[in-house]
């Protein structure tokens, strides 16, 4: 679990919470069906029902997904090699590998598959998931556009009954509510919740990416038969400066 994706969010809302004071005022259940509802209504407009699903999933990533880090998959690399050298390839079935990515390029190398196919089935799984994240983060970025908008458009239908019955003082209140809270819960679902979404989803794509990258050349180099011990000179690149030393002391 990310856990700065939760702080982030709760320590966020808590400020604008605070800043509030009483937050009674601010609940407008009028303005939440016009930009809450309205905003995913017209989300659902430019995309399917299963493509709207599925950008919920991969919402969720930002706070479930934990990514492996890259020296890690490399020290694991480098025991799976080890094993496969040893005792051949038909001894890595059975071994506990929680990354599923790296669990299906294993079960091709016991299945004995050709490397071509090796290469070409990871990289279109890499291929896939990448698309499935880009799907996901241009409905949130949908959602950033439209949410404003909305908020705009609740302004407007408040202000208009606003200007309708200025004669009646009891409806200028609601009607003005309406006309602010809209455009204030607009600019925080845009500005609070999809803008930082769209960018740390984009953040863990890039790094799932480079993960996945660094898993298919490990795979392909156990395959080739090569030395194990090798395996993190080979990787090196994908690590960070931070974590080369203590990668190259526990290789020495």
């Amino acid at each position: 679990m990310d856990i700065a994706t939760i702080i982030g969010f709760a320590g966020t809302f808590g400020l604008i919470i605070m800043a509030m004071g009483n937050p009674g005022p601010f609940i407008d259940m009028p303005s939440v069906y016009i930009v809450v509802l309205g905003t995913a209504t017209a989300v659902l407009i430019r995309s399917s029902i299963p493509e709207f699903v599925g950008a919920i999933g991969v919402v969720m990533k930002s706070i479930k997904h934990k990514e492996d880090k890259p020296e890690v998959l490399i020290e694991k690399l480098g025991e799976l090699g080890t094993i496969a050298r040893k005792d051949g390839m038909i001894a890595l079935e059975g071994q506990e590998i929680p990354n599923p990515f790296l669990a299906k390029g294993i079960r091709m190398l016991v299945d004995g598959t050709d490397p071509s196919m090796i290469k070409s089935t990871l990289e279109r799984e890499m291929s896939m998931i990448q698309q499935r994240n880009a799907d996901g983060m241009a409905i949130i970025g949908s959602a950033q556009d439209i949410a404003p908008a909305m908020g705009m458009i609740g302004t407007l239908i408040g202000l208009v009954q606003m200007l309708g019955n200025m004669s009646d003082p009891k409806s200028i209140g609601p009607a003005m509510a309406v006309a602010l809270l809209t455009t204030l819960y607009g600019a925080v679902i845009a500005n609070v919740i999809c803008i930082p979404l769209k960018q740390k989803l984009g953040a863990l794509d890039l790094v799932e990416s480079l993960n996945h990258q660094l898993i298919i050349e490990g795979v392909l180099f156990i395959q080739s038969g090569g030395n194990p011990r090798m395996l993190p000179d080979l990787l090196m690149p994908f690590v960070s400066p931070k974590a080369r030393a203590k990668l190259e002391a526990a290789a020495s």
